[in-house]
């Protein structure tokens, strides 16, 4: 049976980052760039939207390049909400409320974008292809010490990094409505944010223009309500299959987490 194209993607993306090994001082170096466009994606890990953006067009900054002109910016938290005494839940249930921490460790661990995207990829790969219980597996795939991340995760850091970036998601202006929600520059893309690409490209100012910028058109259009689907901060009605798709996964989660 043919693999499927995040499979196939994951493979490719693994590959160029394995030709250096994941440590800070091995990372894949690029020119600098004082002109550089502030990128930054708001999201949580088990919204289908927000893995399909990370797994089938985030990836492609690594191609050509783009990363020599972006400074990008992961922040896991999304539509979670904030309860009492530091809680919070998830909308997708217990297993996001775990995933978004566990990647907010990533960062946190492996502060280089070369050394924690690739995991979190990896992540959202499985989520994509509805396998996330599987997400430890990223580990072995990437050759990666899981101490670090364990460690945050029951220290209490992972919780500590999750508030930080509740804050920042719920300081937005104007306010996130949904995710993924991709910023350029302090813009938000709204449901425009898989054409992110032409928006970076038109924000850069500097001399180095990357190849994957050349003939693009920046027709540009903010705040339009396209096609792009998206995990809404607050479920519109009709909301009984999302509220059942949700309570599914969070039954699957406590199934996996009894045994």
């Amino acid at each position: 049976m043919a693999a499927s194209r995040p499979a196939v993607a994951l493979s490719l993306l693994c590959s160029l980052f394995l030709l250096c090994p994941f440590s800070s001082a091995s990372a894949i170096t690029l020119p600098s760039d004082s002109h550089k466009v502030s990128l930054t994606l708001y999201y949580e890990s088990l919204c289908p939207y927000s893995a399909n953006f990370i797994v089938n067009y985030l990836g492609k900054l690594f191609e050509d390049d783009l990363l020599s002109i972006v400074d990008l910016r992961l922040v896991p938290w999304g539509n979670a909400k904030l309860k009492g005494n530091d809680t919070f839940a998830c909308q997708h249930g217990p297993g996001e409320c775990l995933l978004n921490t566990i990647e907010a460790c990533a960062i946190d661990a492996w502060p280089q974008l070369n050394d924690h995207f690739p995991f979190i990829y990896c992540v959202e790969t499985l989520v994509y292809e509805l396998k996330y219980l599987e997400w430890e597996s990223c580990y072995g795939k990437l050759g990666l010490d899981s101490k670090p991340i364990s460690d945050c995760y029951s220290n209490g850091l992972g919780l500590k990094l999750e508030l930080q970036y509740a804050a920042e998601t719920n300081a937005l202006e104007p306010p996130h409505k949904y995710v993924p929600w991709v910023v350029v520059d302090g813009q938000p893309l709204y449901e425009d944010y898989e054409n992110y690409i032409s928006y970076v490209c038109k924000a850069y100012k500097g001399a180095a223009v990357p190849k994957a910028c050349s003939g693009l058109s920046f027709n540009l259009i903010y705040g339009e309500k396209l096609i792009h689907p998206v995990c809404y901060e607050e479920i519109p009605a009709p909301t009984l299959l999302s509220r059942a798709i949700s309570s599914v996964m969070s039954w699957i989660w406590k199934m996996a987490t009894s045994m």
